[in-house]
C-alpha cells in the first residue's frame, strides 16, 4: 500500500529564512507543527520545547530569533539550531525539538506519516 503524502504548502510561500506553523495528524490525534525554510531547505518540527512542553511559537508563524539564525521558545527564550532541532542555550540545553519527516516534490512541501 502507498505511502499517503499531506500536502502543506508550495516552498515558494516560505520566505527565505522564516517559518510557519500548521496542524497535521499523526496517529489520531492533532498536533502543532512548523515548518522552517533556511537556504531552500526545508525543516519540520513538533510545536513543543522538550523542556517546558509548551508550544514555542511568540506569534502567528513565529517560532525565529531576532536574526532569523535559530528557533526560539516563547515561554522561556531557550535556542534551538534549525537544521537538527538541537538545544543550544537555555534550560534544556542537550535536548532537542521532535522532528518531523517531510517530503520536497516539485517544490510542494508534504507530511509523509510513517
Amino acid at each position: 500500500m502507498p505511502v499517503r503524502k499531506n500536502f502543506l504548502c508550495k516552498i515558494t510561500e516560505l520566505d527565505d529564512p522564516s517559518s510557519k506553523s500548521f496542524q497535521i495528524k499523526i496517529g489520531r490525534k492533532n498536533t502543532d507543527i512548523f515548518l522552517v525554510r533556511k537556504n531552500d531547505q526545508v525543516f519540520a518540527y513538533q510545536d513543543i520545547c522538550p523542556h517546558a512542553q509548551a508550544p514555542l511559537e511568540w506569534n502567528p508563524d513565529e517560532f525565529l530569533d531576532e536574526n532569523k539564525e535559530n528557533i526560539i521558545c516563547a515561554m522561556h527564550g531557550a535556542r534551538f539550531t534549525i537544521e537538527d532541532g538541537n538545544c543550544i542555550s537555555g534550560p534544556c540545553s542537550g535536548s532537542a525539538l521532535t522532528p518531523v519527516e517531510l517530503e520536497l516534490v516539485d517544490g510542494n512541501v508534504f507530511y509523509t506519516p510513517s
